[in-house]
């Protein structure tokens, strides 16, 4: 079986773009386990709730930019809420304790979405019109758009880590939370941050996904899943090994979709999480000690 060069060519892009929107929701859920060791089962609902949310400000506003900021700032002010008076009491507890109170917190966040938007899909109205020609294919603009609006949020967040007075209470929190705290840095403050960062990147996510596929009720338990195997094949706790992981996992998906259809090539990223798990679990983008 010959396959054309082009078809390749058109789902090397798919794959790309897909990934860098999987990053951006891998991203948070791997600060908050970085920092914090919360294995969050609430993830994929904030990007649900930052969906709602924009939907909702799109409906009201007419503005996608307006929409985009309003639900990361509503669901990242949330989730600081959420961190305080759900998990902060339960630090320092066995980790199983965490992991039941967000996954409650998850079911409720689905039945409130259920009860407050009801199961119809909300649309999001693109605000990058206009295709493209990518040999035998229309592309659409905004898909693009959301690979690069994805990557430069990224972007932000690796230079405010890097350079930025917080960003190192962040690093230093990582690597030695005893020590930091210490040095006088507010531990329980930084993860407050740190999950409404999070959260924040969550539910930019929502907005961006939902001129795609629509925002419903369901749709956080995909992205919970998806961002879990990512956050597990490029290793625990690694930025850098989650962002190459999304990429590496969707193009694996979009090679896969050349043979089989869309739903069945989705196997191939339980099938990486297996091997990965088997034969290096630390993650394939976790540098080797020497």
């Amino acid at each position: 079986m010959v396959i054309p060069a082009e078809q390749i060519l058109i789902q090397t892009v798919n794959g790309l773009v897909n990934g860098m929107i999987l990053a951006l929701v891998a991203s948070g859920l791997t600060l908050i386990f970085g920092i914090m060791d919360v294995v969050n089962f609430t993830h994929g609902d904030l990007v649900m709730l930052g969906g709602f949310v924009g939907a909702v400000t799109v409906a009201a506003t007419g503005s996608f930019w307006l929409a985009l900021g309003s639900a990361a700032v509503t669901v990242g002010l949330f989730g600081a809420v959420l961190q305080v008076t759900t998990l902060r009491p339960l630090v320092g507890r066995d980790p199983l304790t965490t992991i039941l109170a967000t996954f409650g917190m998850s079911l409720v966040l689905q039945k409130y979405a259920l009860w407050q938007w009801g199961p119809s899909a909300r649309q999001i109205q693109e605000p990058l019109a206009g295709r493209f020609a990518l040999f035998y294919l229309e592309y659409p603009w905004y898909r693009v758009f959301t690979a690069a609006l994805s990557g430069a949020i990224i972007l932000a967040l690796w230079l405010f880590l890097k350079h930025g007075t917080y960003g190192i209470w962040i690093r230093a929190a990582t690597q030695d939370r005893i020590m930091a705290a210490a040095m006088g840095i507010p531990v329980p403050a930084v993860h407050t941050a740190v999950f409404a960062i999070g959260a924040a990147m969550a539910a930019a996510s929502g907005v961006l996904f939902g001129p795609l596929g629509g925002v419903t009720q369901t749709m956080g338990l995909d992205f919970t899943l998806r961002a879990f195997i990512v956050v597990v094949v490029g290793g625990m706790g690694n930025l850098a090994g989650s962002i190459l992981a999304s990429i590496f996992i969707s193009l694996l998906e979009a090679y896969a979709a050349i043979f089989v259809s869309p739903a069945q090539a989705v196997i191939v990223s339980f099938v990486a999480l297996i091997l990965t798990l088997l034969f290096r679990p630390t993650g394939l983008f976790v540098p080797t000690p020497k």
